[in-house]
């Protein structure tokens, strides 16, 4: 119980720190984002996460845990679990961009889990032209990411997990043939693991309706990619997720879960830009690109170019809340914050689950604080099947506590 008490707090100071100090003045870092390969593998794909402001780290374990920490399969109560996803993405901007996602997993025995997923993301069609504006062919860009999974309980209260992942992805969009321009161009592929852990206990004394939960997720740590032979190798979105959840069973109809997510990426910090006394604007330089992945993993903590103030500023914070009737009907609705000179990603979320016979149904939508955002009207849909959906029984997990 100790160590999700630590892990709140730590949560909870890094949230006031990174959010609330104000932007550098004079030779600081002004706008220095991290941008990375593959960047779909960092959109939460589901929508119940999706409707709590994107945690996962420590929230209820269901069949879509692969993404946001996949040790908590081991906690499962059910023998199976299958969810199907689907997110239209982008719509403010284009309209046939969209994230599909195929997860599940399958308990072993009381304390063994295996897990999978398919992500895939279709980028829509694009009119190819060549520098002289003449037409050179419709490209249909995609990625996708295919992966899976084993955890496992080390104790009553605490499980770990591995995962390992293939990604592949296509800018060219050549699958219907090949265009013009595009010949030397090939997909990139790459390989990612995943490492995690999953803390579960009753909080307070025997009988207490109240539980702690924390997590961590370290993903996507893995090769570069490229995308022809002698370009230059690209980061995949490697990334440490944080996170603790309180649950109390108010009554014997209504619960209440409380959730709290931290993610910094663990990638190096791109080239700077400054302005000198004058107010010029000096870019130096920098050689984080040339770092091998482990060497930018354990760097990524302490190499942002305007020190710890700038580091803080790399986490993303995540609030979530989800409300149950009867374990039947789901009100969710969070936050998700990033800091104004690192992306400045900002929206509030919501959404509604409903858990029928055959299948529990989840909806979320995003809510922008700017407007224009391109992530307005963003909607997720999520089927989850599980032994419940079909049997009525719930296989012995052991998960009592």
């Amino acid at each position: 119980m100790k160590i999700a008490y630590f892990l709140l707090s730590f949560l909870i100071i890094i949230a006031i720190e990174s959010n609330g100090q104000s932007l550098p003045t004079g030779q600081e870092v002004r706008y220095n984002p991290i941008s990375t390969a593959v960047p779909f593998l960092s959109i939460t794909p589901d929508s119940r996460s999706g409707a709590m402001g994107d945690v996962g780290a420590a929230t209820a374990v269901d069949a879509n845990a692969q993404h946001s920490n996949p040790s908590k399969y081991a906690f499962a109560s059910d023998k199976w679990g299958i969810g199907v996803s689907y997110a239209p993405w982008l719509r403010q901007l284009v309209s046939d961009v969209n994230l599909a996602y195929l997860s599940g997993f399958y308990k072993l025995d009381s304390v063994q889990s295996i897990g999978g997923s398919l992500r895939y993301f279709n980028m829509g069609k694009i009119a190819m032209t060549d520098q002289s504006g003449v037409p050179a062919g419709i490209a249909s860009p995609n990625e996708f990411a295919l992966d899976f999974s084993y955890s496992r309980k080390l104790s009553d209260n605490f499980s770990g997990g591995v995962a390992l992942r293939y990604i592949r992805s296509d800018l060219s969009g050549r699958f219907g043939g090949s265009l013009i321009g595009q010949e030397n161009r090939s997909a990139g592929n790459a390989v990612a693991t995943d490492v995690s852990f999953y803390y579960h206990n009753r909080l307070g004394a025997e009988g207490s309706p109240n539980t702690i939960a924390a997590g961590i997720n370290l993903s996507n740590i893995g090769s570069k990619i490229s995308y022809n032979q002698g370009s230059t190798k690209e980061f995949l979105p490697a990334n440490m997720r944080l996170g603790t959840t309180f649950t109390s069973q108010l009554d014997e109809t209504n619960s209440l879960a409380l959730s709290l997510d931290l993610n910094k990426l663990l990638v190096p910090t791109p080239s700077l830009a400054t302005l000198d006394a004058n107010g010029s604007l000096i870019v130096l330089p920098n050689n984080n690109s040339n770092k091998s992945v482990i060497s930018s993993v354990f760097s990524s903590f302490t190499d942002a170019p305007g020190g710890l103030n700038e580091e803080l500023k790399e986490y993303t914070l995540s609030f979530g809340a989800e409300y149950w009737y009867r374990k039947q009907f789901a009100l969710r609705t969070g936050y998700f914050n990033e800091a104004q000179n690192k992306g400045n990603r900002k929206y509030f979320t919501a959404g509604v689950g409903l858990k029928l016979s055959v299948a529990t149904v989840d909806v979320s939508y995003v809510v922008p604080i700017d407007h224009n955002n391109p992530l307005a009207n963003t909607v997720r849909f999520s089927l989850l099947f599980n032994t419940d959906s079909f049997s009525g029984k719930k296989a012995d997990a052991g998960t009592k506590l």
